[in-house]
């Protein structure tokens, strides 16, 4: 049994009747807070850290040439790190124990919204390093290009969310990562009219990044409503006895 596994049977959540509202409450942030030691040990870093360092050394290249920064190569190398760091995010959902821990009264969404909300300050600072490694004077657009890192990332959670819901992966990170790799690389071969990795200043660059944004929004809905447990998966825990 895991570590993350004893901290949510230790904690669990006892039923109250009444008006007891305030105590569940309580009772279910403690509960949270407790589980926040087991599930950060239970992160993938090690991908998140490869795909991190990655990522930063490919948005440094342009600073590291001796030559004339080339803003082309900056906006792609910008890119490909956005890109790179989603991979690594694509092993977020990755739990070995996530059968296991399948019958705590701890909602799977809780559980991988406790991921994302342990990995959200560690995704910000490394983009807002990634873009200040970006010499100024070829720097794109800050907003357009968090978006664009913004709608990546989004896909992987996604991925991730649905390989967990519909075919119930306990590690679904390396399908995931190979399904946003190959989408990187199958997008910018897409015609003009429907790239979204149009070049600065095109006459698509406001166009695109509204798609952009939809895609953006797209992807959370997905991972949101992938979150929930399925209902036929929860009425079969409701209904075993306990031992």
């Amino acid at each position: 049994m895991t570590r993350a596994t004893k901290a949510m049977k230790v904690t669990e959540v006892t039923e109250v009747t009444g008006d007891s509202g305030g105590r569940r409450v309580s009772s279910t942030a403690r509960t949270i807070r407790a589980l926040v030691p087991p599930v950060a040990r239970a992160l993938p870093w090690l991908p998140l850290a490869v795909g991190g360092v990655a990522g930063l050394l490919l948005a440094a290249v342009p600073r590291m040439s001796s030559g004339e920064p080339d803003g082309w190569l900056a906006l792609l190398l910008l890119r490909v790190a956005a890109l790179v760091f989603g991979l690594g995010l694509a092993f977020l959902m990755d739990d070995p124990a996530r059968h296991t821990t399948a019958a705590v009264p701890v909602r799977r969404a809780v559980r991988a919204g406790l991921r994302v909300a342990l990995v959200a300050p560690v995704a910000v600072v490394w983009w807002t390093a990634a873009l200040l490694l970006i010499p100024e004077g070829v720097r794109p657009p800050l907003g357009d290009m968090t978006l664009e890192a913004a709608a990546i990332t989004a896909l992987a959670l996604a991925g991730g969310a649905a390989a967990v819901r519909f075919r119930d992966e306990p590690e679904p990170g390396r399908s995931t990562a190979a399904a946003l790799l190959v989408t990187g690389l199958v997008a910018p071969l897409l015609p003009d009219g429907w790239t979204l990795f149009v070049q600065l200043n095109a006459d698509r660059w406001d166009e695109a990044h509204q798609t952009w944004a939809w895609l953006l929004t797209g992807a959370l809905l997905v991972w949101a409503m992938c979150l929930p447990e399925p209902l036929r998966r929860r009425r079969l825990a409701i209904s075993t006895p306990r031992s």
